[in-house]
């Protein structure tokens, strides 16, 4: 795992609830992030989900 303070400037995050946000700006710290959805059909940016997510 990256460090948090690793920021990947690639990759914008607010979620800092997220173990791979940085800490001090909004950026996520991983290489890479795998994007998914819930949807059957996702029309909205709201049906998409960060599937990186781990909570701190």
């Amino acid at each position: 795992m990256n460090s948090n303070e690793n920021a990947n400037h690639c990759i914008a995050c607010t979620v800092e609830q997220c173990a791979h946000h940085c800490k001090s700006d909004n950026y996520c710290s991983l290489d890479r992030i795998l994007v998914g959805t819930h949807e059957y059909n996702p029309t909205e940016d709201s049906c998409t989900d960060c599937k990186s997510f781990v909570k701190k």
